[in-house]
């Protein structure tokens, strides 16, 4: 386990990375965990600034995501999205009614002046979350999916045409200009971190955005505490996500090798520990070759014991 009063940083994008940071902030003393994630999907829809992943973190976080369709709220209702498709309005993103309410108001306070950083704060803590949650950036980021001479914003290759294109790259809109987190380069000058995590999200359009902010990988592998990261491929598949359907596309193969390969090529020396399946363990020696230390353990995540589980191995890596 962490060491008494240090706190761990950990890196997410939505659904399988806000699974890990529940097991984190289970396993953690209150107000020990901190999140950055990505926000390079944000965009604005019907009038309102939507971010997907954090409000995914936020609603995970404070135990009420909907559980059967693995994103917006429990009991959610869609009334609003009705009205609107009776009315011929555009419904192709689906927004909850309860889950309008986040977006209304954040559009609200950011049009007040306030940033997306004290708008998080100040959802997180209405929704009585002990952990912090911190945009990548203020700034906006927007990724686009390269796809065959097209070029298609990400939640309208997500969403709109559920991931069918194929891929063919990525770029991030306005990440030139892009600065790190006041608050999270803050904490990575001024605090004694247990561990840097990144949680087992897509490498190419979650992980990479964080990671691709002008000077941030290098000030987390510059840091002292660990880094850790999780592998978001098992046994050659995705646990959620199309993952594994880009790296195809990429022409990568489906393996967490292939994973490996990404991050130590693109990040070199930033990764300490890659946690894998035990369903890939032959992996493990030619993960080992690319300079990382390896740990075998159970990564898939079906249960929130599964979850706090996955969350003390990685804690104990680097204990």
């Amino acid at each position: 386990m962490n060491s008494a009063g240090k706190s761990v940083l950990a890196l997410s994008g939505g659904v399988g990375g806000a699974k890990l940071a529940l097991g984190l902030a289970d396993v953690l003393p209150p107000g020990q965990l901190h999140v950055v994630a990505n926000t390079a999907d944000d965009f604005r829809h019907l009038g309102l600034h939507i971010s997907p992943d954090i409000d995914t973190l936020l609603y995970t976080l404070s135990d009420s995501a909907n559980k059967n369709l693995g994103w917006g709220l429990e009991g959610e209702t869609w009334n609003a999205m009705d009205a609107l498709q009776r009315l011929g309005g555009d419904t192709w993103f689906r927004l909850g009614d309860k889950d309008l309410a986040t977006h209304l108001w954040r559009t609200t306070l950011l049009e007040r002046g306030e940033s997306l950083s004290q708008i998080t704060d100040f959802l997180a803590r209405q929704l009585g979350i002990a952990s912090r949650v911190h945009p990548m950036c203020e700034g906006l980021v927007q990724t686009t999916v390269r796809s065959q001479g097209r070029e298609l914003p990400f939640q309208h290759y997500f969403v709109k045409e559920r991931c069918e294109p194929v891929v063919t790259g990525f770029s991030f809109e306005g990440i030139a200009n892009a600065r790190p987190n006041a608050n999270v380069m803050a904490l990575l000058r001024e605090s004694a971190l247990a561990a840097i995590v990144v949680c087992p999200s897509n490498p190419f359009v979650s992980v990479d955005p964080i990671l691709q902010i002008p000077d941030f990988w290098p000030a987390l592998r510059d840091h002292a505490a660990p880094i850790v990261l999780v592998s978001p491929i098992v046994a050659g598949l995705a646990i959620k996500g199309p993952t594994a359907k880009m790296m195809v596309e990429l022409g990568m193969p489906v393996t967490a090798l292939a994973v490996a390969r990404h991050y130590c090529e693109r990040y070199p020396g930033l990764i300490d520990y890659f946690v894998i399946d035990g369903s890939d363990a032959t992996l493990a020696d030619e993960i080992a070759a690319l300079g990382v230390r390896v740990a075998v353990g159970s990564t898939v995540m079906s249960s929130r014991a599964d979850k706090q589980r996955l969350a003390r191995f990685v804690l104990d890596l680097v204990a």
